[in-house]
């Protein structure tokens, strides 16, 4: 199984001009820990996470140093210290270092890259450009769809998968930054958060009229009233 057939589509980006506050605004909405910084042309450039934005001097949670840790620290890193505290620039805070892969990585090679480089996500792009993530729960996602398929039937899960989408993107009552697609072998496995069973259902049924699915496994899962704002 590859990155294209487990990795979310419905990427949310954080524009390089951002200030930290739109950044923040962004994960808080989306519900996601972490997005992809990209440049005017939608070029990935970095990544914001939860993680960059927690030690601010607004809330009072930059830290702090003893006057021995401060005579001991190289004044690089004192100051960049101050800047990722202070500095309302997301391409500021950013971490710059990125782990990509292309969409034909296998889901062994992104697991690898993960375990190696202590991260969550990896980016997927094409030609720089951010097409999808994939993340430790897309990974387990994958793991629980997988059925015995013969090396022919990949591309008959991508084009059941693609088609299942554009289906679902037909409809108001289905939101594509909560939910996500998994097909193998034509099972499809649909993945995410709904406000009601009607939702949830209309999903299940979307997918079942889609030529070449022969089953749909529904795992969205219903969101109590207090988590629905902006679902």
């Amino acid at each position: 199984m590859r990155a294209k057939q487990v990795m979310s589509r419905q990427v949310h980006t954080v524009a390089a001009d951002a200030s930290v506050y739109d950044a923040a605004q962004v994960l808080l909405n989306a519900g996601i820990s972490a997005a992809p910084v990209v440049d005017a042309d939608g070029t990935l450039i970095g990544i914001v996470s939860e993680a960059d934005l927690m030690y601010r001097a607004e809330i009072g949670t930059a830290p702090g140093k003893s006057w021995l840790q401060r005579l001991l620290s190289d004044d690089a890193i004192l100051a960049n210290d101050y800047i990722r505290a202070h500095s309302h620039r997301v391409a500021d805070v950013m971490t710059r270092n990125l782990v990509t892969a292309d969409e034909l990585a296998t889901l062994g090679e992104i697991a690898t890259l993960m375990q190696r480089h202590r991260v969550k996500r990896i980016p997927i792009v094409r030609d720089r450009k951010v097409v999808g993530i994939v993340s430790r729960a897309n990974l387990l996602q994958g793991l629980l769809a997988r059925e015995k398929a013969s090396p022919e039937d990949q591309a008959a899960n991508e084009t059941v998968r693609a088609l299942v989408t554009s289906e679902l993107a037909r409809h108001g009552w289905a939101t594509s930054q909560t939910s996500c697609v998994v097909a193998d072998n034509g099972v499809v496995h649909l993945w995410g958060f709904v406000n009601s069973d009607a939702v949830r259902d209309a999903y299940r049924i979307a997918a079942e009229n889609v030529r070449g699915v022969k089953r749909v496994e529904n795992h969205m899962e219903i969101l109590p009233p207090e988590a629905r704002m902006g679902v």
